[in-house]
């Protein structure tokens, strides 16, 4: 301000266009330069694809994570057109992937539905890449353009001949001076994709990465749609109905809206509600999710009352229609209104209206025609509507007694003076020993402690009312102080911080599960709105020359005493090369990794030599352990050189060495530190280490709580016995 004497002139007004404003505000159009963001990338390419497959011309899409970091789209859909655009006067492939709102998708001839109406998508993706290739098969000839950071590095040629084959490849490699992340996740492209496949049915869609040793393969495709998306849902519930289908399309303001919906009822007390417009998941609902629900309280109402299966005093609400159901109701809408380029929420009014129609007459067609089913669905109900009114009278009891309603928080609950939630933290504590240490040693202004007795109830498999009569849960509740089902408000969230904070064990990950499986299917909206946190309280104190320092896990403690160990001494590969120490630090993490490998297998009961000899073994632990044994080819060792002992020998040398001086104490649990030493560990917010619990995959959430707590024992079974040689952290 000193400078220009606070002059605000027309000078200081700069305009953006283009890829420059893009790349000045990438959050507003993909969201944010995190994970999220980082995919959503991917996500903009795929869906030109799947645009191309909603309009007919697309059955086969490939998706690689290429070696180099770069992800590969390739499709066999109609390709970029190549030609010069008559105003632009440049190729239209470079209008597209450099001009924002260009694209074949405004006018409606050649894309009569589609989810990138806003024609920023892969320009976006262009401007926020390092550097773009593109290739088009197109009119016999393959062309190719080259790009960085939205701009034409290498204009469009024709590199070569295709025939008669057709399509677009799109390789990028995402700007890392702009993201945060730096590198594709498998397991969240794979969510992303199945979904795109089930919604999608007769498309394929082949996955793989190349990145890394853990090479990953899958291909996408089914014939039954949205219904085996479904039954992929409800794999671990115990199902009360069939898949119930159907569809229908309306006129709409802007043209024909379609409609189709697949629901099942299972034995579960949650919901899951999966809405899509255009292939676009809305997390957020929308017009189509209020059609749809209006519908099925309309239509279960009236053909209840209609076969005497209701009466009046029944009163169902919505909520109790719907426990135990899952949902996917997916429109094809011509021009979609989406709240933000992100498109989280459906906002066309019309689309409610048609949705329920369709929902009201297929849905009573279907009931009429399968009496038993209907009168399933309806019983499941009415025990619903029984649960939550015997809920309301044990909240209208505690209520008489100001319990639940925050006029009387719990005896227990130790709070703290300030009242603006944003500035509060809760720490819920495993236990009467840590829940002490916790209250003397917290900051009382801001920091609130409640001490946990035992196991939470395991709300997975508790009917409200049951859940309800639990101590600890009601104690929770109201220190909370938000209320509950119906009365539930986010707004009166006593604290902005709810701290899981439990030992470091196989009792203390137990209690975490029962409050997430808690927070996730009775107060979503708390880990939805970042309220909910687990603390990392140290498992190791390391003390040496009267200095303490805490270390988080085993292997931090591992990288502590390598890193010691390797002062003044000298390690080697196989043929006697002294190495450096950032590569002597590398094999000595890769013996440290072999080791645990080789403990954890043989404390499940195999031989970790064999497993590495036998070609035909294909469990984890045996593919863990060939990964490791292969990585030490590099230096010139192999897996002789292990089990021979020399290599053992060399890495308890190495932690010998980096424990000469050293104390090592294991914390057992919470309880074994005082106050003094718990506040400065875990609760101190410039010193403590806290994850904060976020929802990126509803899907995969839904089925890991139904798979983990849920009632059906045979799938849990399954999931221990392939996955038991993965767990390093267990105690025995």
């Amino acid at each position: 301000m000193s400078e220009n004497n606070g002059n605000y002139n027309a000078e200081n007004i700069q305009v953006l266009e283009g890829m420059e404003a893009v790349r000045k505000r990438p959050a507003m159009y993909i969201g944010d330069t995190g994970e999220r963001g980082y995919h959503h990338l991917v996500y903009e390419v795929v869906d030109n694809s799947i645009d191309e497959a909603l309009a007919g011309y697309c059955s086969m899409i490939d998706v690689v994570i290429n070696s180099d970091g770069s992800l590969t789209v390739q499709d066999n859909g109609r390709g970029i057109p190549v030609d010069m655009h008559p105003t632009q006067k440049r190729p239209a492939i470079e209008v597209v992937l450099t001009v924002l709102h260009a694209g074949g998708k405004f006018d409606g001839s050649n894309y009569k539905v589609s989810g990138g109406l806003h024609g920023v998508g892969v320009s976006c993706v262009n401007a926020l890449s390092d550097w773009m290739k593109v290739e088009v098969k197109r009119g016999g000839k393959l062309h190719h353009i080259e790009f960085s950071r939205g701009h034409v590095t290498k204009p469009l040629e024709v590199v070569g001949e295709c025939g008669a084959e057709t399509g677009t490849k799109v390789t990028f490699f995402p700007d890392h001076t702009i993201f945060s992340c730096h590198a594709f996740k498998w397991e969240t492209l794979c969510a992303r994709l199945r979904e795109l496949a089930f919604l999608n049915k007769g498309v394929t869609i082949h996955f793989r990465d190349d990145e890394g040793e853990a090479r990953h393969e899958e291909t996408f495709h089914y014939d039954g749609g949205i219904d085996e998306f479904v039954s992929f849902l409800n794999t671990n519930k115990k199902p009360l109905s069939p898949v119930i289908h159907f569809e229908g399309e309306k006129e709409g303001l802007t043209g024909m809206v379609q409609a189709e919906v697949s629901m099942q009822y299972t034995d579960s007390y949650s919901t899951l509600e999966q809405t899509y417009c255009n292939n676009i998941h809305t997390i957020e609902g929308g017009t189509h999710l209020s059609g749809f629900r209006g519908a099925l309280t309309r239509t279960i109402n009236k053909y209840g009352a209609d076969n005497k299966l209701l009466k009046e005093k029944d009163n169902l609400t919505g909520d109790d229609m719907r426990e135990g159901l899952t949902v996917i109701v997916s429109v094809k809408v011509p021009q979609p209104q989406f709240e933000g380029q992100t498109k989280t929420k459906l906002g066309n009014g019309e689309v409610e209206g048609i949705v329920g129609s369709i929902v009201s007459d297929k849905l009573m067609t279907f009931f009429e025609e399968n009496p038993s089913v209907a009168k399933t669905i309806i019983e499941k109900t009415l025990l619903a509507a029984r649960a939550r009114e015997a809920a309301r009278a044990a909240r209208e009891s505690t209520r008489r007694k100001g319990v639940m309603d925050g006029l009387s928080l719990p005896g227990k609950l130790r709070d703290c003076s300030e009242r603006d939630p944003s500035k509060t933290e809760l720490f819920l504590v495993e236990g009467d020993s840590a829940g002490g240490s916790a209250q003397t040693g917290r900051d009382r202004a801001t920091q609130a402690i409640l001490p946990l007795r035992g196991k939470v109830l395991n709300v997975e498999k508790a009917r409200i009312d049951r859940m309800l009569a639990n101590a600890e849960i009601r104690t929770l509740i109201t220190a909370i102080g938000c209320g509950f089902g119906e009365e539930w408000d986010i707004s009166k969230a006593r604290y902005h911080k709810i701290v899981i904070m439990t030992d470091a064990d196989v009792d203390g990950a137990h209690i975490r599960t029962l409050l997430l499986t808690f927070f996730y299917r009775k107060m979503p909206e708390l880990i939805e709105k970042g309220y909910v946190y687990l603390a990392q309280p140290p498992l190791y104190k390391v003390e040496r020359k009267k200095k303490s320092e805490y270390v988080l896990t085993d292997g931090e403690l591992t990288q502590k005493l390598l890193t010691l160990g390797l002062d003044d001494f000298e390690v080697k590969s196989k043929d006697g090369a002294v190495l450096d120490k950032d590569r002597a630090k590398a094999l000595m993490t890769l013996l440290a990794e072999i080791e645990a490998t080789c403990k954890m297998v043989e404390e499940r009961g195999f031989n970790p030599e064999a497993l590495v000899g036998d070609d035909s073994s294909q469990g984890s632990g045996a593919s863990m352990l060939k990964k490791e044994f292969s990585s030490l080819s590099s230096y010139g060792y192999g897996t002789a050189d292990w089990f021979g002992g020399g290599l053992k020998k060399l890495l308890d040398d190495v932690r010998s060495h980096g424990k000469q001086g050293l104390s090592v104490y294991r914390f057992k649990g919470l309880g074994e530190m005082d106050a003094k030493e718990l506040y400065a560990t875990t609760m101190d917010p410039s010193k403590r280490h806290m994850m904060r619990v976020k929802l990126n995959d509803a899907v995969a959430a839904d089925q890991m709580f139904t798979l983990l707590m849920g009632d059906e024992v045979e799938p849990r079974r399954k999931f221990i016995e392939d996955n038991a040689l993965n767990v390093r952290n267990l105690d025995f």
